[in-house]
């Protein structure tokens, strides 16, 4: 069995292999990864995401329902409804810090905005997809 000192020694994302080997993602600057596809078709897709500091995800949905949990850093998320061929700011901007989870229902129209170098653990119920909406937000 494990001390805790041992669990708890080099615990950070700098230290940990956990974070090692993400891969930059070039149709979005800024953004690396490290994911494995699930062998169960009624799993979650898991990822390991980095987003440098000043980069953002325009509108967008994913068919599954989603949780976020912020290791490091600082981001907010808008929440969008349509409105004929406009999309509008659902509610305030919620911002989550380092210790927190967000949670973000299947199809449900969403942007992300990262203020600080962010370490994301990103869970996806079932394959995971981006689909970008095709307005502005107003």
């Amino acid at each position: 069995m494990m001390a805790a000192q041992d669990v708890t020694r080099g615990n950070s994302t700098e230290t940990s292999e956990v974070w090692s080997g993400l891969v930059p993602d070039s149709a979005s600057p800024g953004f690396s990864v490290r994911t494995t596809y699930p062998a169960n078709a009624d799993g979650v897709e898991v990822m390991l995401e980095h987003w440098e500091a000043g980069t953002e995800e325009p509108p967008h949905s994913h068919p599954g329902d989603d949780m976020t949990v912020v290791v490091e850093g600082r981001m907010s998320t808008q929440r969008y409804r349509r409105e004929a061929d406009t999309l509008v700011a659902d509610g305030e901007r919620i911002f989550l810090q380092k210790g927190d989870v967000g949670y973000t229902r299947a199809n449900r129209i969403h942007d992300a905005k990262y203020i600080d170098d962010c370490q994301l653990v990103y869970v996806h119920n079932g394959a995971f997809a981006f689909n970008r909406a095709d307005s502005d937000p107003s």
